[in-house]
């Protein structure tokens, strides 16, 4: 473009900028960007602040479809005018925001950050789209992000992850196979959280990530999960003495400080003499009936007095992880139980406690 041309048209620009018609200024807004597109790759940086000052006058007031439409075309310039391209990542209907944020190199990571920590949700899934994503700014989308973001960044090849990112993704992975899975893959998941996820991670699962690593590896996994298994197995076998737990949870009884909040602590912590003895006082039932039930392979029995002592079912849940190893997923059939369990009634739980405890008299006195 000639130096004539360039006069009149940032004499055009001026008059745009006066009378603020939004017709003029939507033309204008596409004649400065196609001038600028047509001269990035020979301008300064100062150059590039006189073109950001006017086109961040023009966005001012403009219909979303043409922000977006300018939002497409910056998006890939590596020298894009800053300051425009922030007020457009910033910008909180994401099809103006979205073109940035996902493909922009313009962007700091500081800046990245700030977005993450101040946007809705399509901006982080926005961001975790990104081609390079740095731990600083993968950190705040575990920790904000919902299901659909953290799937996306932790199927991200490009995505880095500090050591609480880790963690936090193979916390998220317990309850989630397809999400243990897309973590399991990635080739940067330090060996010893590999090992760690494919202890916790469901059989379908397990199988499906060992198919893909070498057999030494599948080898010593086997043998971690032969070891846990068997520390379980000799946890729940072993005698147990109930007499300082009966006496240290009667009296928090007599206290009125035993509760379901107080069951839940003592299971989550695998107190087991304490989480026995503690459901059998809430639910009325001789330790002899809880017992076996914490100790049988079939889940279902535990239910019962579990709603009779109107547990919620994120306690189920932690009696239940008790019988598994430390840390492992909950066993396939898990939401099928938290469905029988909201759909059991308090009464005929009652009625089968009562039937089960008449049977334990009975057995003990034949």
């Amino acid at each position: 473009m000639q130096k004539a041309d360039s006069s009149s048209l940032f004499d055009d620009l001026d008059a745009a900028l006066q009378s603020g018609s939004s017709e003029k200024r939507v033309a204008m807004l596409r004649q400065v960007t196609d001038l600028f597109l047509s001269k990035a790759d020979r301008l300064n940086e100062e150059q590039i602040g006189v073109f950001d000052n006017v086109l961040v006058q023009l966005i001012q007031r403009i219909e979303t479809r043409t922000l977006a439409e300018i939002s497409e075309r910056l998006a890939p310039v590596a020298n894009a005018p800053i300051d425009l391209t922030l007020n457009l990542a910033r910008h909180s209907e994401i099809g103006i925001a979205r073109p940035i944020l996902t493909n922009s190199s313009r962007l700091t990571t500081a800046e990245l950050v700030e977005i993450a920590k101040t946007r809705g949700q399509d901006h982080l899934l926005a961001i975790s789209e990104r081609a390079q994503i740095e731990t600083a700014v993968t950190d705040v989308l575990l920790d904000r992000g919902n299901q659909a973001v953290v799937h996306s960044v932790a199927g991200n090849s490009g995505a880095s992850f500090s050591e609480s990112g880790f963690a936090a993704l193979l916390k998220a992975a317990e309850t989630d196979d397809s999400l243990a899975e897309k973590t399991g893959s990635r080739l940067d998941l330090p060996l010893d959280l590999l090992r760690q996820l494919l202890v916790r991670a469901s059989e379908a699962v397990r199988s499906r990530l060992l198919s893909r690593t070498p057999p030494e590896f599948q080898d010593e996994v086997h043998r971690a999960l032969g070891a846990a298994v068997d520390a379980v197995d000799r946890e729940s076998s072993k005698p147990r003495d109930f007499k300082a737990a009966k006496a240290f949870v009667e009296l928090l009884r007599e206290k009125g400080e035993l509760n379901e909040g107080t069951l839940f602590e003592f299971a989550r912590k695998r107190k087991y003499e304490e989480t026995a003895v503690a459901l059998s006082l809430l639910s009325s039932a001789a330790l002899e009936i809880i017992t076996p039930l914490m100790k049988s392979p079939m889940d279902e029995g535990l239910l019962i007095p579990c709603k009779v002592a109107d547990c919620t079912w994120e306690t189920v849940s932690a009696l239940l992880a008790t019988k598994l190893p430390p840390g492992a997923a909950p066993k396939p059939g898990h939401e099928r139980l938290k469905i029988d369990f909201q759909k059991l009634s308090k009464a005929n739980a009652q009625r089968l406690l009562r039937f089960w405890q008449v049977r334990e008299v009975s057995a003990r006195s034949a």
